[in-house]
C-alpha cells in the first residue's frame, strides 16, 4: 500500500513539474530553444554592392555575421551559418540549408548600394506572412541603435526569402556607397553594434504585438508590428509590357538553348540578393 502511495506521489510530482514547465515555456512568447540559420551574403567572386564601389559588401556582412553568431551561441542559440569565410554559396544552397533544419529562423545580413550617393537608412525585407513579426523586431532593434534613418519594413519576392520555408528576413544595414554609412560600417565597434541589435531582434520576436493592436507604441513587453510596403505587386501595365516582351523573345530562342541552375534561379528570383 505505502509503495502505491509513493509512485502516485512521484508521478504526481513529475506531471506538476512538466506543467510548470509548460507554462513558463508559453509564457516566454519564445520557441526556445532555436535554430538561427545566418546567411553573410554574397562572398567569393560575388563581391556584392555596384560596380566602383570603395567598400566590399561581402566582408561586412560576413564579420557582422560573424559577430552576431558570437552573440546569439552567448545567449545558447543554436547557430548555423551558410558561409563562415570568404566563399560564393549559391542562392539555392542558402535555402537548403535553411530548410534542413527545424524549428528555425533565417537572418539574411546585407549591406545596401545605390548610384546616389545620398542614399541611406536601414531596410528590412520579408516575403511570408510569418516572417512580418521577426522582421519587425529586428528593423525596431536595429533602427534604435543605429544613427542611420529607417526606410521601414519591405515585402520583397527576393530568392532567400521565397524559397526557404521557415521565418527568413533579409536585414540591409545602411549604404556602403553613403560616405557617412561607410564609415560605419568600417568601424568594428558599430559592426559589433549591428550584430547585437539584430540578436536583440531575434530574442524579442515573440513579443511584437498584434497586427489588429490599437496601439503602435512599443512598451518593454512588447514591440509593435511596422506597417510595410508591398514590393510585390506588379502594375498592370508592367505585366502587359513583360508579357510582349515574353512572347518576342520566345519566337527568337532557339528550342536547343538552355540556361545552367544558378542562372535560372538567379533569373526566377526577379531581384537582386541585396
Amino acid at each position: 500500500m505505502r509503495r502505491r502511495f509513493f509512485q502516485i506521489c512521484l508521478l504526481a510530482t513529475g506531471l506538476l513539474m512538466t506543467f510548470l514547465a509548460c507554462g513558463s515555456y508559453a509564457a516566454s512568447g519564445d520557441s526556445s530553444p532555436i535554430t538561427v540559420v545566418i546567411d553573410a551574403g554574397h562572398g567569393g567572386f560575388d563581391r556584392g554592392g555596384i560596380p566602383g564601389q570603395r567598400v566590399s559588401e561581402k566582408d561586412m556582412t560576413l564579420d557582422v555575421a560573424r559577430r552576431l553568431k558570437s552573440v546569439l551561441t552567448a545567449s545558447g542559440y543554436r547557430v548555423v551559418m551558410t558561409r563562415d569565410g570568404d566563399v560564393f554559396v549559391p542562392l539555392g544552397t542558402r535555402c537548403s540549408i535553411a530548410n534542413s533544419n527545424r524549428n528555425a529562423i533565417f537572418v539574411s545580413v546585407h549591406f545596401n548600394s545605390a548610384t546616389r550617393g545620398g542614399a541611406s537608412g536601414i531596410e528590412t525585407y520579408f516575403y511570408s506572412r510569418d516572417s512580418l513579426a521577426l522582421a519587425s523586431a529586428i528593423h525596431h532593434y536595429v533602427v534604435g541603435g543605429a544613427p542611420s534613418p529607417s526606410r521601414g519594413v519591405r515585402r520583397r519576392g527576393y530568392y532567400v526569402l521565397r524559397k526557404t520555408s521557415i521565418p527568413a528576413v533579409l536585414v540591409e544595414c545602411g549604404f556602403l556607397t553613403n560616405p557617412t554609412e561607410a564609415g560605419y560600417a568600417q568601424n568594428a565597434s558599430y559592426r559589433q553594434k549591428l550584430a547585437e541589435e539584430i540578436a536583440a531582434g531575434v530574442r524579442s520576436r515573440g513579443s511584437v504585438g498584434s497586427s489588429f493592436s490599437t496601439t503602435r507604441v512599443a512598451t518593454d513587453e512588447s514591440i509593435p508590428v511596422q506597417p510595410y510596403i508591398d514590393q510585390t505587386r506588379v502594375s498592370h501595365s508592367k505585366k502587359s509590357r513583360s508579357k510582349r516582351s515574353s512572347r518576342k523573345s520566345t519566337r527568337h530562342k532557339k528550342k536547343t538553348s538552355s540556361k545552367p541552375a544558378e542562372i535560372e534561379a538567379r533569373v526566377a528570383s526577379s531581384d537582386r540578393e541585396g
